[in-house]
C-alpha cells in the first residue's frame, strides 16, 4: 500500500481513483500521520451479506420462516388468479 498526504491526494485525485479501481489500497496521511485508507468497495451479493451480518452475531436465523408476521388475511370469493383468467377471456 502506498502512503500519500492529503495535498497529494488533492493535486492527483483522478490519477489516484484509477489506481484504486485498479484495485490498490492507498493510505491518505495528514501531517505524516495516518488518517484514512481508500479501497475499492467489493461487490458482494445479498447472500454474503446476509451470511456476515450472520457470522458477526448482528442477525439470527434459524433456517425456517420468519416468526412474529401477522397471519394471512381469508379473503371471501374467487382468487385474484381467477379474476384475472376470467377477466382475460
Amino acid at each position: 500500500m502506498e502512503t500519500i498526504g492529503i495535498r497529494e491526494l488533492k493535486e492527483n485525485l483522478s490519477r489516484y481513483m484509477k489506481r484504486v479501481k485498479a484495485g490498490e489500497r492507498i493510505i491518505i496521511t495528514d501531517r505524516k500521520k495516518e488518517i484514512a485508507v481508500i479501497m475499492p468497495l467489493e461487490k458482494e451479493d445479498k447472500e454474503e451479506k446476509i451470511f456476515q451480518l450472520i457470522r458477526r452475531g448482528i442477525a439470527r436465523w434459524s433456517g425456517g420462516k420468519p416468526t412474529g408476521m401477522p397471519s394471512r388475511i381469508a379473503s371471501r370469493g374467487k382468487s385474484v388468479s381467477d379474476a384475472v383468467i376470467e377477466d382475460r377471456r
